[in-house]
């Protein structure tokens, strides 16, 4: 006779006779379905993979990766700084919104040369950008026109 997992058990009759392990019960060893995985991570964290690779090559490429994605992390901050420079500046109706404007822009521009970001994203992020403003500048005219 073959000895099955259950010892012997249909997994039906298993069950029936052990109370703590009904098909609801969990394991004490079991993970909290909230828990993070030991292998997550925050994007802001440097990469410490269990697994390294033994390959020279590839030892290379993940350093090599790394450095990339630390540099494009900080290019990506500045980003999203200038823009929020740019919509401030446009908001409080100051003198220099324009030369805001502008240099979001070309940091959008340098992102997307330098290929941090696709050149579609660029030219989605700075239409958005500049219908904001437009729309910011706009919204004080009408205000500051009805105020007169």
């Amino acid at each position: 006779m073959v000895a099955s997992r259950t010892g012997g058990l249909t997994p039906a009759a298993h069950f029936a006779c052990s109370p703590a392990r009904t098909p609801f019960a969990r394991s004490p060893f079991a993970r909290s379905p909230f828990a993070r995985s030991p292998f997550a991570r925050s994007p802001f964290e440097s990469i410490e993979d269990p697994h390294v690779a033994n390959i020279a090559s590839q030892i290379k490429r993940n350093r090599q990766n790394e450095k990339r994605r630390l540099r494009n992390k900080s290019v990506r901050a500045e980003l999203r700084t200038r823009t929020k420079n740019a919509v401030a500046a446009a908001e409080t109706g100051a003198e220099d919104s324009v030369e805001q404007l502008r240099l979001a822009v070309k940091r959008i521009d340098k992102a997307a040369a330098r290929g941090v970001i696709h050149k579609n994203t660029a030219a989605n992020h700075k239409s958005r950008l500049v219908r904001r403003v437009a729309a910011l500048e706009a919204a004080a005219a009408e205000t500051e026109a009805e105020a007169e």
